[in-house]
């Protein structure tokens, strides 16, 4: 009997030592900030596309290249003018010639109708004379149209920015035969950018226009934003929406560029507990809490956001509860441990 005795004290001895030793806490309310993490895209505010608006004819200079900051109203690209300086002056003789049909016609009906009051022109050849007058009104009408479309083309002919910004693009050359429509540059207007994050579904009401949003570049340095737009629609394949927030040019956002976005949600009271202390399997998360006689026992979370080191838990745990915040990994529920208390 005594020797069974000592057997299983030695056993319990042996079982104790071969307890894990643990890190534990008290899960704490702290005042949390909630933030919304997000990846996205730096892109041009406004990417204006610079066309020609005459075709045909023969590229004379182009005055820009990429990388040049211009003005509204600058010339950028001049096309040949010769044969649409050939056309407006055929157009102005055109017209001359209506003038001089229109001043004509207007004699013509004055001096009928003195006759015509001398019972001298029968009223048909009046009315004939009237009617030849408003043709030749009609004609000059056209023939100033004609002109001022022939004026037109010859000013479309050199190319000016709609308004200031930098050149990013350019595919024309000297030489080449523009076409109306056809891209010459392009544009980023004002070289003002912005950041385009995709946000969940479920975090659309949280945004509003107006909030701070952190922007980390790629060589990461932090870019001060603001929220211009929140989505008013969902992308239906992702569950997706849309944020654009405006950020201040830098040589460290060029559109194109990933970035990530931090976007402050709301500040308050929240349960926080380390994220090493977590344990997760089948999609669920888990914490050990750590009961008087440290027997530890796996307990369900619900969590919220990340902040720093530490996970938001939205329910599962109460204020006091002591967990293991470190060496959870290696636990089954029902383990005794030995503890090491911390915070």
């Amino acid at each position: 009997m005594a020797g069974t005795a000592a057997h299983a004290q030695d056993a319990t001895t042996l079982t104790n030592d071969a307890s894990l030793t643990v890190n534990t806490g008290k899960v704490e309310i702290v005042d949390f900030t909630r933030y919304l993490s997000l990846n996205g895209t730096v892109e041009a505010w406004q990417d204006v596309v610079i066309a020609a608006e005459v075709g045909g004819y023969r590229v004379e200079e182009v005055l820009v290249d990429v990388g040049d900051y211009v003005q509204a109203g600058q010339e950028l690209v001049r096309i040949s003018s010769a044969l649409l300086q050939t056309d407006v002056a055929a157009r102005q003789a055109a017209l001359k010639q209506r003038e001089a049909e229109a001043v004509n016609a207007r004699l013509a009906v004055d001096r009928g109708r003195d006759i015509a009051a001398k019972n001298l022109l029968s009223p048909s050849d009046l009315d004939r004379l009237i009617s030849e007058d408003l043709a030749a009104d009609g004609r000059l009408d056209a023939a100033k149209a004609d002109l001022e479309a022939a004026q037109v083309r010859l000013r479309f002919a050199t190319v000016k920015a709609p308004d200031e910004g930098v050149i990013t693009s350019r595919s024309v050359s000297v030489g080449q035969i523009a076409q109306a429509g056809s891209e010459l540059l392009r544009m980023i207007r004002h070289n003002r950018v912005e950041w385009r994050g995709e946000v969940p579904e479920s975090s659309l009401p949280g945004l509003q226009v107006g909030q701070n949003v952190t922007i980390t570049s790629v060589d990461g340095r932090e870019h001060i934003g603001t929220v211009r737009i929140v989505s008013p629609v969902v992308n239906p394949a992702t569950h997706n929406g849309m944020v654009y927030v405006d950020v201040a040019s830098d040589d460290a956002l060029r559109p194109g560029m990933f970035a990530r976005g931090q976007i402050e949600i709301s500040k308050g009271d929240a349960l926080v507990v380390p994220l090493n202390s977590l344990v997760s399997s089948d999609g669920y998360h888990y914490v050990y809490v750590v009961g008087g006689d440290r027997t530890v026992s796996k307990q369900a979370i619900e969590t919220g956001v990340i902040q720093d080191e530490n996970i938001e838990v939205v329910s599962g745990l109460a204020a006091g509860a002591s967990i293991v915040t470190s060496g959870a990994g290696f636990l089954k529920d029902g383990d005794r441990v030995n503890v090491i208390e911390g915070k």
